[in-house]
């Protein structure tokens, strides 16, 4: 196991920068996920952490050493890629002991090994089986553990679940953390799905544009997102993001939005009087029936998911979401009032975008 070190990292293709001058500090062990949109660079950052794409600048340090010059093998890491990446023609136990051959490693040292990690994996009785006799999850099984059996420093996920289907993706996200939680190697995961992020990591880097937009534990990031984007792209559904102006209240000071609705503001926030700002409320800290300022409009779409329902309504000239209890019995058109507790409200400054 090893920390892994980015200082001052960029990557240029041509004219074109598309990694700005990236610093991350990965402790030994830890399980971090870099997540943001398409194109945000997420992949080429973890590519070039693995050696396959060189930096334009910066240092990368694993376990303390520069590995710039270094080629992926002298690295001693190892990847998990979206499309498993096996041999057809070798089976399972040859899969997973095939790097370790190439290594010059004893064929009963490997043997001993590749049962070792099946073992782990529960791949131990598909050994003998080929990459086309097994399931998609099966198949993602082996390839973890082609990547173990080598012992590496770090491992490198580049979104592995990705070609499988929901109910899996749920399925390996429990195994993937659990073996994360019995071997302990630190491990840099490149997924676009943010709950899979939230999900699995220690620590979630949220990239956009080739840039880091925070870093933090997976409940930080959700209670106290840096600007606007982290708010709009951390939680599922996203947050209601609103135009507001601070006015005064009997409570002290208020957002009213341009409907002429508004909510009541705690007094943590630094904020005055005419200021322009944008609100954020999380569509499951909406109630019905709560105490506070109440917040109504038309309900224009009902999403029933179970024991949640998730309602869209008219709002300041556009549209918000709650989610509610599932038993609540709510139609299109009828008038949906909720109410939020205002120490759950979130602002930002409209023209930085930065919280307040």
């Amino acid at each position: 196991m090893a920390s892994v070190e980015i200082s001052g990292l960029k990557k240029s293709f041509g004219a074109v920068e598309v990694i700005h001058s990236v610093d991350l500090q990965i402790e030994d062990g830890e399980f971090v996920a870099l997540v943001g949109p398409s194109g945000c660079g997420k992949s080429t950052l973890l590519r070039i952490i693995s050696g396959l794409e060189p930096a334009s600048d910066g240092e990368i340090r694993i376990g303390g050493k520069v590995v710039n010059h270094l080629n992926p093998r002298e690295r001693n890491i190892a990847m998990v890629f979206q499309n498993y990446a096996l041999y057809p023609h070798m089976s399972v136990a040859q899969n997973m002991g095939f790097n370790l051959k190439l290594s010059g490693l004893k064929r009963g040292d490997i043997d001993a090994r590749v049962r070792e990690v099946a073992k782990l994996l529960e791949l131990d009785t598909l050994l003998d089986r080929k990459p086309g006799q097994l399931s998609g999850g099966q198949r993602q099984r082996v390839a973890m553990g082609r990547a173990i059996v080598r012992n590496p420093e770090a491992f490198l996920f580049d979104e592995p679940l990705s070609n499988l289907d929901a109910k899996l993706r749920v399925q390996m996200r429990a195994e993937i953390k659990t073996l994360h939680q019995r071997v302990k190697t630190t491990s840099i995961y490149v997924t676009h799905d943010q709950i899979e992020a939230m999900t699995l990591a220690d620590r979630v880097v949220i990239l956009s544009g080739g840039r880091i937009e925070q870093v933090g534990r997976p409940i930080d990031l959700y209670n106290h997102p840096d600007n606007l984007f982290v708010a709009g792209f951390i939680g599922t559904p996203s947050m209601n993001l609103i135009d507001a102006t601070i006015t005064p209240s009997d409570a002290g000071l208020a957002a009213q939005f341009s409907c002429g609705q508004s909510v009541p503001l705690g007094p943590e926030h630094a904020l005055r009087e005419g200021q322009k700002v944008v609100i954020g409320m999380r569509p499951e800290h909406f109630a019905i029936g709560a105490s506070g300022a109440p917040i109504a409009g038309e309900t224009t779409l009902v999403e029933p998911t179970g024991a949640q329902t998730h309602l869209t309504f008219r709002m300041a000239g556009g549209t918000a979401t709650a989610v509610i209890d599932g038993g609540v019995d709510i139609g299109v058109g009828q008038i949906l009032t909720v109410a939020i507790d205002p120490a759950k409200i979130h602002v930002f400054d409209r023209e930085t975008g930065r919280r307040l």
